[in-house]
């Protein structure tokens, strides 16, 4: 194309009569705006480059800050997760599990009949792999318990499967191995919310945990309703359980599964290494819920041979007075704040009177040799 043009060009300026020197001149000129414009890029690439750039680095900038201002509240939940990752918690008692732990122990109580530093790190809505996850987390960068009280559940014996509840609660935390790792094997596209910005904010967690974490930068916290990581709850008995009944008038079998075992066997494991004492209790739980459960029986048979194994020691409160008082629980599995704190000071009068735990001297005592 170029060649034609500059070929009539030519012939229609000899017919005009026009110089040799003259029809190479405009040669010339009409070959430099070709080069010109053949070398001339697209010109919205350079706008859409820079407009793209621009994009990523706002994401880059809201993720951080959301991830900042979460990682920044000192109150609830988040309040309790950052004590652990910070290492401002080092308990000398430390109590781990799921909502059942988070809402059952209160450690004042603990820390006054024992005079050693107690505190809560129950994890709602998890199974067993990420208390797991949540314990090696806690002992990366805390000290190391001198008692660890881990609550059991029906459902020990079994890990996380279709997401974990509340992914949220988990992002601002995702370069810490063992919660990645352990995400990772409950959802192996977790490495997007590590890596790509806001797509764990936008798109794995449904509670809007970004708005928390916004308020959070600008210093807008949470109310606390964590003391010691003990949430109680001022509920009253809700209608949940004879709705469940009375779905389930054959009674309900809980699965055991293989990894929920090997779960809790690593926590023991864990615990063993670490040369720390482990307390399994079997908190309180309404009877009647007890009644229906085809198989507690072979469930706490295994809760048994697992403490034996592991040198665990293990409380069942399953016949404690407290599991017959349904005024004591706001659903089958959770007691309120009266049914926590009966049952708290009966746990801490245990622990304080029961040897076999070889615990420390408690604060302002004296040994009697000195």
């Amino acid at each position: 194309a170029y060649t034609a043009r500059c070929s009539s060009f030519i012939s229609s300026f000899e017919t005009a009569d026009m110089s040799f020197e003259t029809v190479r001149n405009l040669t010339t000129h009409l070959t430099g705006q070709t080069k010109a414009h053949a070398m001339q890029p697209w010109p919205g690439l350079a706008r859409i480059m820079a407009l793209s750039l621009l994009i990523a680095i706002l994401a880059f900038a809201l993720d951080w800050t959301i991830s900042t201002g979460l990682r920044s509240i000192p109150t609830s939940d988040f309040g309790i997760s950052n004590r652990i990752v910070d290492g401002k918690v080092n308990a000398q008692i430390l109590i781990t599990g799921s909502s059942r732990a988070m809402n059952h122990y209160d450690p004042q109580p603990i820390q006054e009949r024992t005079g050693l530093t107690a505190f809560n790190v129950g994890l709602n809505g998890s199974q067993t792999d990420m208390q797991v996850a949540r314990l090696r987390t806690y002992l990366r960068h805390n000290d190391t318990p001198v008692l660890l009280i881990h609550n059991l559940d029906l459902f020990s014996f079994q890990v996380t499967h279709d997401g974990v509840y509340d992914p949220g609660q988990y992002i601002p935390y995702l370069q810490e191995e063992s919660i990645y790792e352990a995400l990772a094997r409950i959802n192996p596209q977790t490495w997007k919310s590590k890596y790509l910005p806001l797509y764990g904010y936008a798109v794995e967690d449904l509670r809007f945990t970004w708005v928390k974490g916004l308020r959070g930068a600008l210093g807008w916290f949470p109310t606390e309703d964590r003391f010691l990581g003990f949430m109680p709850r001022e509920l009253p008995w809700t209608a949940e359980f004879e709705r469940f009944k009375s779905s389930h008038r054959d009674g309900v079998h809980v699965k055991v599964e293989a990894a929920g075992v090997r779960e809790l066997e690593e926590l023991l494991q864990l615990c063993r290494e670490a040369r720390i004492p482990v307390l399994l209790v079997y908190s309180p739980e309404y009877q009647d819920m007890q009644s229906i459960t085809s198989n507690r029986a072979d469930i706490f048979a295994r809760f048994r041979e697992l403490s034996m194994r592991f040198g665990a020691v293990f409380w069942d409160y399953s016949d404690s007075p407290v599991s017959a008082n349904r005024g004591s629980f706001y659903n089958s599995q959770h007691l309120n704040s009266t049914g926590a704190s009966v049952f708290s000071d009966q746990l801490a009068a245990r622990i304080a009177s029961d040897a076999q735990f070889k615990l420390p001297l408690r604060r302002g005592t004296l040994n009697a040799n000195e």
